[in-house]
């Protein structure tokens, strides 16, 4: 079987069900930012070597997201179910693995911070900004079809982007490379005494 098909030299794709959409539908382009993010993920794990730590859970984050991106596949007005499995608890997944990894750092998250560092943090930044992109056609395509943007893959993305800045600080703490600090997050910053 040949990889390409030609049925997309017409600007148009397939969808989970049979359906097909223009390649700038708000769908195609939440799908294809979160490809993005994955393949960056990639990109972090070749670089950071088979034996290192946060290979098993990268691994499962890429996983988690084709089966996201296969249900944002399907239109929810779908006949056809989909199989694949939903990682409801992807949010919690992050969360207890940014608790862990702050658990170990020697200062806590308290600055925006200039993205940077070394090759690990930097490529965790790129990952980090990839997910906000992603996050954001996730809300343009909830105006569109809000059924089919379901509320733990919402969770789960939003949730990665805090994640990624948390891997970023790490590598940077594990290496003792110093944080470019830029302002303190907003809640953190103290009120100007009333005068």
């Amino acid at each position: 079987m040949k990889i390409y098909t030609r049925k997309g030299d017409s600007g148009k794709t397939g969808v989970f069900g049979g359906k097909r959409e223009f390649k700038d539908a708000p769908r195609i382009e939440c799908i294809g930012t979160l490809d993005e993010v994955n393949s960056t993920i990639g990109l972090l794990r070749s670089k950071l070597g088979n034996d290192h730590e946060w290979q098993p859970n990268l691994h499962r984050v890429q996983k988690d997201m084709m089966n996201m991106m296969s249900h944002l596949a399907r239109p929810s007005d779908s006949k056809k179910e989909n199989q694949n499995p939903h990682p409801t608890d992807g949010a919690e997944f992050c969360e207890a693995w940014i608790d862990e990894m702050e658990s170990k750092m020697s200062s806590p998250s308290d600055y925006f911070l200039l993205p940077g560092g070394n090759e690990i943090s930097a490529l965790c930044h790129v990952c980090r900004t990839q997910v906000r992109r992603g996050e954001r056609t996730l809300v343009t395509l909830s105006h569109e079809d809000p059924e089919s943007v379901l509320d733990y893959i919402s969770s789960y993305i939003n949730r990665l982007s805090d994640l990624f800045f948390t891997m970023a600080r790490s590598e940077m703490d594990k290496h003792g490379v110093a944080e470019e600090k830029w302002n303190l997050f907003l809640y953190k910053r103290k009120k100007k005494p009333q005068a």
